[in-house]
């Protein structure tokens, strides 16, 4: 274990509170005006999937649980679990729904991921940053609005709900950001 400040930790850190080792789900940290700041850390139990929020002073010292981060290939989904493939040993590794989360919308065969092992048990799921996506659902192209800032809905190739610009239409090709799938840029393919 590794003592480290409650402002560093980070969505997918794994720590051990109460002797019950927590994934981040978030960590956000208050800087109030007067009075001490303060991080709040929204986790996930590791052993039963139940949610729990601590509060700590920001310089206050936290249990950082030792895991292991590894690049793991994204397969397939098999009923609640999703399968992944270590590309050096091409061992597979399950990894549970409640793992995965809102993440597996994103998920595409064959996606670079990586997963926090602990104990050979995935723990937590980093996936890349943007993904390139395809809108299936919008409204028609407006003409002589190339340069507004008013968004309108859209509904990408995974089901995924966005805001688009007004120049976007069905079939194009978009990158989005996998943490809360707004959109980025056209995709350049």
């Amino acid at each position: 274990m590794v003592k480290v400040i409650a402002s560093s930790v980070r969505k997918g850190n794994v720590l051990e509170v109460d002797g019950h080792l927590c994934s981040v789900l978030s960590a956000e940290s208050f800087f109030p005006g007067k009075g001490t700041p303060t991080t709040q850390i929204d986790m996930r139990r590791i052993s039963d999937g139940v949610k729990v929020t601590q509060r700590y002073k920001t310089t206050e010292q936290v249990e950082r649980a030792y895991v292991e981060d590894r690049d793991y290939t994204y397969l397939y989904q098999d009923g609640e679990q999703y399968v992944f493939m270590n590309p050096e040993t091409y061992d597979q590794i399950p990894v549970d729904s409640d793992v995965v989360g809102d993440m597996a919308a994103y998920l595409q065969e064959g996606m670079k991921v990586s997963l926090s092992v602990f104990e050979d048990k995935a723990v937590a799921i980093e996936l890349p940053q943007r993904i390139t996506l395809e809108v299936v659902e919008t409204e028609p192209v407006t003409k002589g609005q190339t340069a507004s800032s008013s968004y309108k809905p859209a509904i990408l190739s995974n089901g995924v709900r966005s805001a688009v610009p007004p120049h976007i239409g069905v079939g194009t090709r978009i990158v989005v950001m996998t943490a809360d799938g707004s959109y980025v840029e056209r995709a350049k393919d």
